[in-house]
């Protein structure tokens, strides 16, 4: 069946004309990762993304969820049908999430936000409604825009609507805690984890599944230190770091102050901010052509860079 035309849904038309064809503008969601990538241009007008669960395939693994809707009103629901999604839900909205494209703290089980968005429809910057995507590969031709636009910070395309792979609830999630454990061989002993998480000193692991396979996994883990049963995850620092999952071994409290790491991940939360990473040119040069391509007068969230993290 052919997909009707996106400006026969009035929400999504009226969201396009609000972001309207020239002039610098940007979405607003729940600020939460408001700084992320640096600061906004002043003069910059806000407009707010649409709200509201569409449908969820709860059989086929996928909702289609517009932009403007809180973390939580998804998860709530999904959690309803016995699912959940790879977004993480810091109290911002669907859109900001994959916008800046942080992975749910549990992302070795929930997988990564980038292979979970199936499908955007967003406007451009000459105010067109785009679809990119599918919800099954063999519908889907072109380029692969969903992924494009996670993490782009707005900068490509200002996102309306979205399909979202989901992935069934575990049967049991358990988080253990120990503060003699090596974290790394933590990683590499375990089958699966949810989770691995590290402060310097104590390392956190959530392991989920079914009910015996935890147990066993658990039972294993207390070889490698005195785990103990613990209620849930450390508090999480304010600022998000992104490195690679070797440099983790090699982290620097001074740098980045009090930090919880995501080992196998590179998520890192810390401290203090991120400083901004210098791209290397071949990398700036092609970063240059594709933000040419999508948004030649740079109107789309302008001041944000998204290697500026």
């Amino acid at each position: 069946m052919t997909a009707p035309p996106l400006a026969a849904d009035p929400v999504l038309a009226a969201f396009a004309a609000a972001v309207g064809v020239d002039g610098p503008v940007a979405v607003e969601g729940n600020r939460t990762r408001w700084a992320t990538g640096g600061a906004l241009a002043a003069g910059t007008r806000l407009v707010q993304a649409p709200t509201g669960i569409v449908h969820h395939q709860a059989e086929e693994m996928i909702v289609c969820v517009r932009a403007g809707t809180p973390m939580a009103e998804l998860a709530a629901a999904l959690r309803d049908r016995g699912q959940r999604c790879a977004l993480a839900d810091l109290g911002g909205t669907v859109g900001g999430a994959i916008a800046v494209g942080e992975n749910h703290l549990l992302v070795l089980g929930c997988g990564t936000v980038r292979s979970s968005v199936l499908e955007v429809r967003y406007v451009s910057a000459e105010g067109r409604l785009i679809r990119g995507g599918g919800p099954t590969v063999k519908n889907v031709t072109g380029f692969d825009l969903p992924r494009l636009l996670v993490g782009s910070l707005g900068t490509l395309g200002l996102i309306a609507e979205v399909i979202l792979r989901t992935n069934p609830l575990p049967a049991t999630s358990v988080w253990a805690m120990a503060a003699d454990a090596d974290p790394f061989a933590v990683r590499d002993a375990l089958l699966r984890p949810a989770a691995v998480l590290w402060d310097g000193d104590t390392t956190w692991v959530n392991v989920e599944g079914h009910a015996p396979d935890v147990r066993a996994q658990l039972a294993g883990l207390r070889a490698l230190g005195s785990f103990t049963e613990v209620a849930g995850p450390p508090a999480l620092p304010t600022h998000r770091w992104s490195l690679a999952p070797a440099d983790l071994r090699q982290l620097d409290s001074t740098e980045m102050g009090a930090f919880v790491a995501s080992v196998g991940v590179g998520m890192v939360f810390a401290e203090r901010p991120q400083p901004p990473r210098t791209l290397s040119p071949a990398v700036a040069a092609l970063s240059a052509r594709v933000k040419a391509n999508f948004d030649p007068t740079g109107r789309l969230n302008p001041g944000r860079a998204p290697g500026a993290r």
